[in-house]
């Protein structure tokens, strides 16, 4: 008998990434893409993930029959059960049902998440978290996600809106985010909001290794990295301000929850980790209860750009 695979996405704003999984839980086959978002057409996201889908399948020579399942993470609030992306912040997508188009055209079942919360899903399955079953998950890339997995289940709170981190309210006259408030974790400590302190600095006449390295709203995680590594002082102050409000929401999230780990994953945390996390653990303790802080890990994420493709190899495997 001719064996089966598991063909698993991480769809991301800026790129698709696909793996193929075989029998043994291993990956065969990978494939990045460009996602064209641009617009406002659902359908160009769509024809990509399919164009994907299919470019794997023809170079790794499935057969149609082979094909046992099909799963995605993807940024927004969607209904997990019904395969539904009901709103996503930087897809153009709106209620918008993308699991029988794609049920369709490959003849497999298909199951999507909320990316973050399928990441840490996989961290918790097969990476850094697995002896655990009370999990804080904070993934920091172009935005700042979230996941929370209570007593071994992933928690997505009422209508699959919970564990959105990245707009704790950390200081109301801080700066603007892109979900209109003022002074949100992700504000300060994504991507984005490291890129809006780098660009005031520049507009400040300040220099620094980063300035070319913005592109639209953020930059590339190798290119901070570089930065950082050269001592780049305008980098290293970006990323000094993002520590410290991590610290801060870490320390509200461990007064919350009581979780046995908190897991820091995501582009910036693959790229730069190493850099990230001794700076929060020097100022959390600040922030959080002593008897409860004592009984919680912090930990950079296991499986680095892999933790969104596990978590959906999870999510087949449980169905």
């Amino acid at each position: 008998m001719a064996e089966s695979y598991n063909i698993c996405l991480d769809i991301g704003g800026t790129k698709i990434l696909g793996v193929i999984f075989n029998s043994k839980k291993e990956i065969v086959y990978r494939l990045k893409k460009k996602t064209k978002a641009d617009g406002e057409s659902s359908q160009n996201v769509e024809d990509t993930i399919i164009s994907v889908v299919d470019e794997m399948i023809a170079e790794f020579g499935l057969k149609p029959s082979q094909i046992k399942a099909i799963a995605a993470g993807a940024p927004g609030v969607i209904n997990q059960k019904d395969g539904i992306v009901l709103t996503s912040p930087n897809l153009p997508w709106k209620n918008y049902d993308i699991r029988t188009p794609i049920e369709k055209k490959f003849g497999a079942p298909f199951f999507i998440g909320n990316d973050v919360n399928v990441g840490v899903w996989g961290e918790y399955k097969y990476g850094i978290a697995k002896d655990y079953k009370n999990i804080v998950g904070l993934f920091i890339g172009t935005g700042m996600g979230g996941g929370l997995i209570l007593n071994g289940k992933l928690y997505t709170g009422h209508l699959f809106k919970g564990a959105e981190y990245g707009h704790m309210i950390l200081d109301p006259e801080g700066p603007l985010c892109n979900c209109g408030q003022r002074g949100c974790l992700e504000a300060f400590s994504s991507k984005q909001g490291m890129s809006s302190y780098i660009k005031q600095q520049v507009a400040r006449g300040r220099e620094t290794m980063m300035a070319d390295a913005i592109t639209g709203s953020a930059f590339k995680s190798k290119a901070l990295k570089k930065a950082l590594a050269a001592e780049d002082q305008v980098a290293i102050e970006a990323v000094d301000r993002a520590c410290h409000y991590l610290a801060i929401a870490t320390g509200n999230l461990i007064n919350t929850f009581s979780p046995e780990i908190v897991v820091y994953g995501g582009g910036v945390i693959e790229a730069c980790g190493d850099y990230f996390l001794p700076r929060i653990l020097a100022e959390v303790d600040r922030y959080c209860m002593p008897s409860i802080r004592e009984s919680v890990e912090l930990k950079n994420a296991a499986l680095n750009d892999d933790s969104i493709l596990y978590g959906a190899l999870s999510m087949i495997t449980e169905k």
